[in-house]
C-alpha cells in the first residue's frame, strides 16, 4: 500500500470514530496563504499533491482532488497509484465538490471541516449547501490534529522590521488610512488574519512562509487598542521597542480565540469574509460589519519609494539573469546541466545581489514538454538533462527588501523549428500588444485581457491561466485585488499598481512557451472631453530571444517597440556589468 493511502485509511478510521461520512480538506492555513508553512500542509499529506492551489474530498470509500489547469499534469503525476480522482476545476462535465458530493453522498451525512481553514463565506455557503441536500456540516472536525503523527513544528523564525526607509511610510500613518476606512464602513475595530496584511501594516517581515516574508500572527486594531497575536520568540528587542513606538501590543498566538470571546457586544468589527476564517468570527459576540479589507486596495498601489525600490530591484534582478542565462548557454553542449541545476544556480546569480532575501517563488524550470506543465517543479528524479536543442522556459523571481520581482523566458537551446519560432512569436505579439496598451480610467483587467489572447485566438490557441496578477512590495507575488484575466474582476487598475503580463502556449508532450514582464500602471494623457488615460510602464529588464522570432509575422510598431525595449535593457543593465557580460548583453539586444 502506498503511503498516501495509508494515510487516507488513518483518516477513515478517524472518521468513522466520530461518525463523519465525508471530509474536505482545502490546501491553505488559518491565514487563506497561498503559500503555507509545512504545519499546515495536511492536504499534502494526506494526498501527495504539492500544487498550491488544491482541495480533497474524502468519503469512507471514494477520494477526489480538485485542482485548476496549472496543474492538471503535475496532479495526474503525483496522484497515480493512490485511490485520489483527479477533478479538473472548471472544465465542462467535470463536477465541482458540492456535485461529487451530492452524487456520493446519502441524506443526513455528516460533512465535517476543520472550521479554522474556511472563511466566512465558504463555511455559509457550506451551510447552505447543507441545507440544501439534507445533510449535516461539522465544523469542528480537525482532522490533521487526530491523524498526522508526524506533523512538523510550528515555525520558529524571528520576526524583523521592515525599514520604513524601504516602506516608504510610516506604521502610524497606515493605521490612520485603514481606521479611516474602517470608521467609513461603520466599525470601530477590524480583525486581520492575512499575513502579508498585517506585515504591511505593521512594517513587519519574517520567515514563516516560503518564498513571502511574513510571520505568522494575527491582528486586531482598533484606536484604543492594537494588538499583534504571534509567538513570543518571534519577538525580538528591535521588534518589541518598533512596536510600543506605535502603541501596538504584542499577545500571544495561542491567545487569539480567548481574546476575541471578550470583545463586547457593543463593539463593532470589520471583518473580510473571505479572509477571516469561520472559527474565528463565530468566535466574537460583538457586532460584525462584513465588508472587504481596505487594506488589500491601499497596498495595491505602491507609492513612490516602492515603485523606486522595484525599479532598483528590477536592475539587479536582470544582472542576475545576464549571468544565469549566459553560463546557461555556455555549459549546455557539456551534457551535465539538469533543471534542478537551473534553479540552484539562478539562485546563486540573485543572492549576489544587494538586499536580495529569498526566491518569491519556487522556479519554474521545464524543459522541452516539462514546459508544457504550467507549474511544473523539478526534482532529482524528474528534472530533465539539458541538451544545445529544444525549447526551455524559466519562471523565476526575487524578494529583495525594496522589491519583489517574478519573470518568465522562454529560450531555445538550439536549432528551433519552424513552429516554435512561429508559437513563439504568437506569444509574443500578444505580451507586445498589452505592454503598450493605452486606456482609459476605470478601465478593469478583463478589459484588456483579450489584446493578450487574440493573436493565439486567431489561430484557435489558448492558455487557461490569467495573463496578469497583482505582486506586492517586498511581501506576496501574488496579490489583489486587480489581475488581468478573462473572467471579470470589478477592480480597476490604477497608477502605482503592479501587475503582470504573461501570455502562454502550452503544447502537451511537446512544448511550453511564456513570456512574462512586469508592468506598472502610470498616468498617461489628460484630455478635456475623454479624461484621463493610463498606460504602462515596463519594469522587468530582460532581453527577449531574438533567436526564437520569425520577423515576418511582426509589423513595424512591434519591431519597434522590441528595439527600444531592448535599449532600455541594455543602457540600465550594462553599467553593472563586467565587459564579457556586456558584450554577451549587447548581442542579445542587437537592433532588428
Amino acid at each position: 500500500m502506498s503511503t498516501t493511502n495509508q494515510h487516507l485509511e488513518a483518516l477513515r478510521d478517524a472518521m468513522r470514530r466520530v461518525n463523519v461520512d465525508a471530509v474536505i480538506v482545502p490546501g491553505t492555513d488559518p491565514h487563506h496563504s497561498e503559500y503555507v508553512s509545512d504545519y499546515w500542509k495536511f492536504r499534502d499529506w494526506l494526498t501527495g499533491f504539492t500544487g498550491s492551489s488544491g482541495t480533497a474530498v474524502v468519503t469512507l470509500d471514494k477520494a477526489a482532488l480538485w485542482t485548476d489547469s496549472r496543474y492538471f499534469i503535475q496532479a495526474a503525476m503525483q496522484l497515480e497509484g493512490t485511490e485520489f480522482e483527479l477533478v479538473k476545476e472548471h472544465i465542462p462535465g467535470e463536477p465541482t465538490v458540492e456535485e461529487w458530493m451530492q452524487h456520493n453522498l446519502e441524506l443526513e451525512s455528516v460533512i465535517g471541516i476543520d472550521g479554522r481553514l474556511f472563511s466566512c463565506v465558504e463555511a455559509n455557503a457550506l451551510e447552505r449547501f447543507c441545507g440544501e441536500n439534507g445533510f449535516m456540516l461539522a465544523t469542528e472536525f480537525y482532522p490533521a490534529d487526530l491523524v498526522w503523527k508526524d506533523r512538523p513544528a510550528r515555525p520558529s523564525a524571528t520576526a524583523y522590521v521592515h525599514d520604513e526607509a524601504l516602506a516608504g511610510e510610516t506604521v502610524a500613518s497606515k493605521l490612520e488610512r485603514v481606521l479611516g476606512c474602517v470608521e467609513d464602513a461603520g466599525a470601530d475595530a477590524m480583525f486581520i488574519a492575512s499575513l502579508d496584511e498585517i506585515a504591511w501594516l505593521f512594517n513587519l517581515r519574517g520567515s514563516d512562509v516560503e518564498f513571502t516574508p511574513v510571520a505568522i500572527a494575527f491582528a486586531y486594531v482598533s484606536e484604543n487598542d492594537c494588538s499583534l497575536f504571534i509567538d513570543r520568540n518571534k519577538v525580538t528587542d528591535e521588534v518589541e521597542r518598533h512596536l510600543k513606538r506605535y502603541n501596538v501590543r504584542v499577545r500571544d498566538y495561542d491567545d487569539v480565540t480567548r481574546y476575541l470571546e471578550r470583545r463586547s457586544e457593543h463593539d463593532t468589527v470589520l471583518i473580510d469574509p473571505d479572509r477571516v476564517s469561520d472559527a474565528l468570527a463565530a468566535a466574537m459576540p460583538c457586532m460584525k460589519v462584513y465588508a472587504a479589507s481596505p487594506i488589500v486596495a491601499i497596498k495595491a498601489v505602491k507609492n513612490d519609494v516602492q515603485i523606486d525600490g522595484t525599479r532598483r530591484a528590477m536592475e539587479r534582478d536582470g544582472v542576475a539573469l545576464v549571468r544565469l542565462f549566459k553560463w546557461l548557454e555556455e555549459n549546455v553542449a557539456s551534457g551535465s546541466i539538469s533543471e534542478v541545476d537551473v534553479w540552484t544556480r539562478g539562485k546563486q546569480e540573485r543572492a549576489r545581489g544587494e538586499n536580495y532575501r529569498d526566491d518569491s517563488f519556487a522556479m519554474i524550470c521545464g524543459y522541452r514538454d516539462h514546459g508544457a506543465i504550467v507549474h511544473y517543479q523539478a526534482d532529482d528524479e524528474s528534472a530533465y538533462t539539458l541538451k544545445p536543442e529544444g525549447l526551455l522556459l524559466i519562471d523565476s523571481g526575487g524578494q529583495y527588501l525594496d522589491g519583489t520581482t517574478d519573470i518568465t523566458r522562454t529560450v531555445t537551446l538550439g536549432n528551433p523549428t519552424a513552429q516554435e519560432k512561429h508559437d513563439f512569436t504568437l506569444v509574443l505579439k500578444g505580451h507586445l500588444a498589452l505592454s503598450r496598451a493605452n486606456f482609459p480610467a476605470g478601465i478593469c483587467g478583463v478589459n484588456l485581457d483579450l489584446l493578450a489572447r487574440q493573436p493565439l485566438w486567431d489561430e484557435n490557441m489558448n492558455f487557461m491561466h490569467g495573463t496578469g496578477h497583482g505582486v506586492g512590495h517586498f511581501l506576496s507575488c501574488h496579490e489583489g485585488p486587480h489581475g488581468i484575466r478573462m473572467q471579470i474582476n470589478p477592480t480597476p487598475l490604477e497608477p502605482g499598481m503592479v501587475v503582470s503580463n504573461e501570455p502562454g502556449l502550452y503544447k502537451a508532450g511537446q512544448y511550453g512557451i511564456r513570456t512574462e514582464n512586469l508592468l506598472l500602471v502610470v498616468e498617461g494623457e489628460k484630455t478635456q472631453d475623454y479624461g484621463t488615460f493610463y498606460r504602462f510602464e515596463t519594469l522587468t529588464l530582460f532581453p527577449y530571444d531574438l533567436n526564437l522570432i520569425d520577423l515576418a509575422m511582426l509589423t513595424p510598431v512591434e519591431i519597434k517597440q522590441i528595439n527600444d525595449y531592448h535599449r532600455t535593457v541594455r543602457d540600465r543593465l550594462t553599467p553593472f556589468l563586467t565587459p564579457d557580460e556586456a558584450q554577451w548583453l549587447a548581442a542579445k539586444t542587437r537592433e532588428l
